[in-house]
């Protein structure tokens, strides 16, 4: 059993300060650790400098699986009964990790919604919600749990009104604001997990830094309707990318509006008057949106997690699926980092962290 002893203790007395002093970290961890079939168990502390040591409760891993590992004195009692069918699926193991991992959704629109409602009802416990927008009465065709009564709120306040009422017992954190705005993004560093639903490229290209300096995988949803010149729909497109390290970011692939995300990041006013002088593309047009298809796409963003987690897919996993609706396609691709992008493990910008600025770009005042 990975149990410290007490030889195990001096040596932690012996070493701890010298660590400090040759490190220059402000922390000293132990793990100890036993081998499984299906990975390790351990205990662990954490001490700061000057400090108490602190329990390592769990361990999050990210590659080609994603395992959220936790401490050997955890509690083992078996998931709740609403769970059974879940359970029968995947086992009680995978059930445990769900309750545990924290969440974060960037959009609480109409994929944001459905991927949160699926998690919640999959048994997430641990969520926190991001979105600066008010809910409209075109949004309730498509944003789950919303109703005319709550047109005028904020969307993250109606969305997670509804998800309490479907788990009680749910610990859900909201921030009416924007991604692109350093203190929201900054709230995403507890996060296990990111998936980003929301449709302005400024905000893309922030969760696209979070896998290279956070280490925290960012599944990214897409939707785009098409029409021809008679308003006839001729296209529906979704896309889920995931992002980790070692794997693409946004720009490298080519997600990123980069004219339009600068555009976003302007005041109104700069935006018009750059916009009539022909140097910046309009924003603000109405996008179609059809329930039908953001919930169609949420799913698979759903979908990728749970594969992460289980592994019944293939082994070398796809970090992107397209999803061609009206042409009922599916396809997959993989592709690295530009070289000499931040993504680029050369670059050293993995697990970079809290580096100053935070994520390696400038920030706006708040």
């Amino acid at each position: 059993m990975p149990i410290p002893s007490k030889y195990d203790r001096q040596v932690d007395r012996d070493i701890s300060d010298l660590f400090q002093l040759r490190s220059g970290s402000a922390f000293y961890a132990t793990l100890i650790a036993s081998p499984q079939s299906d990975g390790f168990i351990f205990t662990g502390e954490i001490t700061p400098e000057g400090g108490q040591a602190v329990p390592i409760d769990r361990v999050w891993s990210v590659g080609e699986r994603w395992r959220l590992l936790q401490n050997f004195t955890r509690d083992t009692t078996a998931p709740a009964t609403i769970f059974d069918r879940n359970v029968r699926a995947f086992g009680p193991d995978i059930q445990h990790v769900l309750g545990d991992l924290r969440v974060a959704i960037v959009g609480a629109g109409g994929t944001g919604s459905a991927v949160a409602e699926q998690l919640v009802r999959l048994g997430v416990r641990h969520l926190l919600l991001v979105d600066s927008d008010i809910l409209s009465a075109s949004n309730v065709t498509r944003v789950f749990g919303s109703t005319p009564r709550e047109v005028g709120q904020p969307k993250v306040d109606v969305l997670r009104a509804h998800l309490m009422r479907i788990a009680p017992d749910l610990i859900c954190s909201t921030i009416q604001g924007m991604v692109t705005v350093q203190s929201v993004a900054q709230a995403l560093r507890s996060s296990d997990i990111v998936f980003g639903c929301t449709d302005d490229n400024a905000g893309r290209l922030v969760l696209s830094r979070l896998a290279t300096f956070l280490l925290t995988p960012v599944i990214d949803v897409g939707v785009l309707l098409s029409s021809d010149s008679a308003g006839v729909l001729i296209g529906i497109d979704g896309r889920v990318t995931t992002l980790t390290p070692g794997a693409a970011c946004l720009v490298c692939r080519n997600r990123v509006d980069m004219a339009r995300a600068a555009a976003e990041m302007r005041t109104p006013e700069e935006r018009q008057r750059l916009a009539d002088e022909g140097y910046a593309p309009a924003l603000g047009q109405v996008e179609p949106a059809v329930v039908a298809f953001t919930t169609a796409v949420a799913a698979a963003a759903v979908n990728e997690l749970l594969d992460r987690l289980i592994g019944y897919g293939p082994p070398e996993r796809p970090n992107e699926t397209l999803l061609r609706l009206h042409e009922r396609e599916i396809s997959t691709n993989s592709a690295a980092p530009r070289p000499r992008h931040y993504c680029d493990m050369a670059q050293g910008k993995w697990g970079a962290g809290d580096e100053e600025p935070f994520l390696g770009q400038l920030w706006g005042a708040e």
